[in-house]
């Protein structure tokens, strides 16, 4: 027998702190806790990803499929 923690949210089971699979048909035994999950925050790291998906995908420039490589480690002077 396992357990998981985490919480229902529009119909959906979200595990806390790990990602579960579960194969085939199981019995399962669902106990809902009294206490409210608080609003989760998000953290910097997570609006600046959202930010910079929303910002592409607003743009009207067209993607290329395949980008020139670059080197990120590279020092250069400016």
């Amino acid at each position: 027998m396992e357990a998981y923690e985490g919480y229902f949210e529009d119909g959906q089971f979200f595990p806390i702190g790990r990602t579960i699979s579960i194969q085939g048909r199981r019995r399962v035994i669902l106990t809902l806790v009294d206490d409210p999950m608080p609003e989760q925050t998000e953290t910097p790291q997570a609006k600046t990803w959202r930010e910079f998906f929303e910002a592409i995908n607003a743009s009207d420039e067209e993607i290329p499929s395949s980008l020139e490589r670059v080197n990120i480690v590279r020092e250069v002077q400016l």
